[in-house]
């Protein structure tokens, strides 16, 4: 079984009142509405062995990624988070002072946005460490939330930061979400579409384009590439696969017209560079142009859980 279509699944047998529940499963946030006012809910989980390894990386780096995994969740929409409750599954004869770690984890990355940690439940068990946690977020102030279905053709598409090679460092646990920097885009500028890039650039536009009926082609020469990514390889190629299938960065990836995007990079006004990668047009699929004018198609090369 793949993630994508066990979600795919869910997603045909979901029926809402979308007065209520204008967007459930397949977007970065479900939101509900309460009384006339939007709810942005999302939640994600971390296992030891497969998003961290705690004997290398410790109990308190696993809180603060699975608080900032969600975080960057809303801000992918856009959006402010408002509290937070988590679920921890301890090992059996876990430490306290480890447990205790793990809460610092989580709350020095809530703190710093403002979302508190309010409730949530602990577990022990036979199974290695499992940290769930579950954000609620509002709006920013004088904006909707951003889905992934509204990119257009014409629009170009940019990426905050840089790519690749997050996982094979530390990065993918000290990541800082994208917050602050989403609620100045959403406010500023007329964006159609965004994601974060968890599962890598391929398959996280890849999730653009399935939900918003478009294809899309990325320029090569364009896509920024980290450090991290060129520090296991001098390959030009490999690198360039490593920024485009890695996953785990936690930039946003957003659509918005071309007019407004160079204007964006040319100001720069974020506290993070922003560069135009490619654009979206009509039809399907993902296309990587390359400088001498080969065009290749783009497979979803990135994360995604299997049985």
């Amino acid at each position: 079984m793949r993630e994508r279509e066990f979600i795919e699944w869910i997603q045909a047998q979901s029926k809402f009142d979308r007065a209520r529940v204008p967007v459930g499963p397949g977007d970065d946030c479900a939101i509900v509405t309460f009384g006339g006012e939007q709810v942005l809910i999302t939640t994600d989980q971390v296992l030891d062995g497969v998003h961290f390894v705690l004997c290398e990386h410790g109990p308190r780096a696993a809180g603060r990624k699975a608080m900032a995994r969600n975080l960057s969740d809303i801000a992918a929409m856009g959006a402010v988070p408002v509290a937070a409750v988590a679920t921890v599954s301890l090992p059996k004869g876990f430490a306290r002072e480890d447990a205790e770690a793990i809460y610092t984890g989580l709350r020095e990355v809530g703190d710093k946005f403002a979302c508190p940690l309010v409730g949530g439940d602990v577990g022990v068990w036979d199974g290695p460490l499992a940290i769930s946690v579950t954000v609620f977020g509002r709006p920013a102030d004088r904006a909707d939330p951003i889905l992934r279905s509204g990119a257009q053709p014409g629009d170009a598409l940019c990426v905050t930061g840089e790519l690749g090679g997050a996982w094979r460092t530390r990065r993918h646990l000290e990541f800082c979400p994208r917050i602050d920097e989403a609620v100045q885009l959403v406010r500023d500028y007329d964006l159609h579409a965004m994601i974060d890039i968890s599962d890598g650039l391929a398959t996280d536009l890849d999730n653009i384009c399935r939900a918003s009926a478009v294809a899309a082609e990325i320029y090569a020469d364009r896509v920024p590439i980290h450090s991290d990514a060129r520090r296991f390889s001098g390959d030009d190629e490999a690198v360039l696969a490593f920024a485009l299938g890695d996953g785990e960065d936690y930039e946003l990836l957003f659509a918005l017209p071309q007019e407004q995007a160079e204007k964006l990079c040319r100001q720069q006004p974020l506290s993070i560079k922003v560069t135009i990668i490619g654009c979206v047009l009509g039809g399907e699929g993902i296309t990587l142009v390359y400088p001498d004018g080969r065009r290749e198609p783009m497979s979803p090369s990135g994360w995604e859980h299997k049985t």
